[in-house]
């Protein structure tokens, strides 16, 4: 499922437009890109908490050369299922 399929799933279940449910589905989108700029947390019961965490620099190998780079420290997103969601899964 990608980003059209959500988006046509809201349309069919909700009965409003396709621009309406695009739009629902990107400020949703744009809620938890925001949130994670900010470096807070988001929280949505039964799915799971998305966060922001620091990544460490570190030295990686450049694999057609084989030399050695070094990657800076950064911030990268960072995914916790709920037990609810493993559950469904399994």
């Amino acid at each position: 499922m990608n980003k059209a399929d959500i988006i046509n799933k809201v349309h069919e279940e909700l009965g409003i437009t396709k621009a309406d449910a695009e739009r629902a589905v990107e400020t949703m989108l744009n809620s938890i890109i925001d949130t994670l700029k900010a470096g807070q947390e988001v929280s949505i019961a039964g799915l799971g908490i998305f966060s922001a965490k620091m990544r460490d620099a570190r030295t990686a190998r450049n694999p057609r050369t084989g030399e050695a780079i070094q990657v800076p420290a950064m911030r990268v997103p960072k995914f916790r299922a709920a037990k609810a969601l493993k559950e469904a899964v399994k």
